[in-house]
């Protein structure tokens, strides 16, 4: 493979990465979000707190997978951001409500702190939701059939299931006492809904894109790829057996249930990808046609050398700082 071949190809890895780090990394503090409402005031501060230092951070994450589809595929971004317009804008609607409430929420007289609680889990909703309709639209090569639209809201109503899970596995991990016992609680709750309506997409997927048939359902194929979905229900009864069994919290296993829900995730990428691979826009442009020139992407190689370590590294280094039960939010 020539030097020209194998740039695309990176660049594709870097912006996987980028956009898988999010899903996970912001994807928890969205569930943290969407759960907000079900919990008491003190516990909404904890539950502030638990994300405090890492939400903003984890948005890091978003803008580099999206800055490498700009520079390194444009003509793959103006494809799919002209097909998105509207859930994209829904999503940084959202971003930017959670944000401002975030902050809001701590410094506004008290009457007026219901009101920005709302408005985190209202962004919450609309950010984790925007990003399912967009999964699914870009699934189905932006389908504007009634299948196609059913399966987009199928995965728009999936996904936030999803976030609440990984939330509850953050707050599992993050917290004791009685806000512990309600994560536990709520992501026991919503373990089967959010396992049956996975099961149910990944059934529908080859329904809304034949091209996944072959890829999975071939052989050797078939055989190859069997331990993907045996791991996901094994991380996912691990998931089960802990929320079903609080005494295991107790001795201090709870983070099974985030990791194993992390894992989930990461399978669920890893069959995405390899479901449209070599393709970056599925049925109409591969990475290589969506490329740039070799010369373009060679300068844009040596500043994503020198951004993706410190990103990394000050991921790392953060989450080392601040790792531990959450303590209360303060602004002093």
């Amino acid at each position: 493979m020539t030097w020209a071949q194998l740039l695309p190809l990176i660049f594709l890895a870097v912006m996987g990465l980028a956009l898988l780090a999010y899903v996970v990394l912001d994807g928890y503090d969205l569930g943290v979000g969407l759960l907000l409402p079900l919990a008491t005031e003190s516990q909404k501060d904890t539950m502030i707190a638990s994300i405090g230092p890492f939400w903003d951070a984890n948005e890091t994450w978003l803008v580099l997978g999206v800055g490498v589809l700009l520079v390194a595929f444009p003509f793959a971004h103006g494809l799919v951001l002209q097909a998105l317009y509207l859930p994209v804008a829904v999503m940084l609607i959202g971003l930017i409500l959670r944000g401002v409430a975030f902050d809001f929420r701590v410094k506004a007289p008290l009457q007026y702190k219901a009101f920005w609680n709302r408005a985190f889990f209202a962004g919450s909703l609309l950010a984790s939701s925007a990003q399912g309709w967009m999964l699914g639209s870009y699934i189905t090569g932006f389908e504007q059939g009634l299948l196609g639209l059913a399966f987009s809201l199928g995965i728009a109503i999936t996904l936030p299931a999803a976030y609440i899970l990984l939330g509850a596995g953050w707050l599992i991990m993050k917290t004791d006492g009685e806000l512990q016992a309600r994560a536990v609680h709520w992501a026991r709750r919503v373990l089967w809904p959010m396992g049956v309506a996975l099961v149910a997409i990944s059934a529908a997927t080859p329904l809304v894109n034949p091209a996944v048939v072959q890829k999975w359902f071939g052989v050797p194929e078939v055989f190859a790829l069997l331990p993907v979905p045996l791991t996901c229900a094994i991380a996912f009864f691990a998931v089960r057996w802990v929320v079903t069994h609080p005494e295991v919290v107790k001795a201090g296993y709870g983070w099974v249930v985030f990791v194993s829900t992390v894992l989930i995730f990461v399978l669920a990428f890893f069959g995405l990808s390899y479901s449209i691979y070599p393709d970056i826009v599925i049925g109409r442009m591969t990475v290589w046609e969506a490329a740039i020139g070799t010369e373009s992407l060679t300068v844009i190689f040596i500043g994503v050398a020198i951004t993706l370590p410190v990103i990394i590294v000050y991921t790392v280094f953060m989450y080392r700082v601040f790792w531990g039960k959450a303590r209360d939010l303060t602004y002093n």
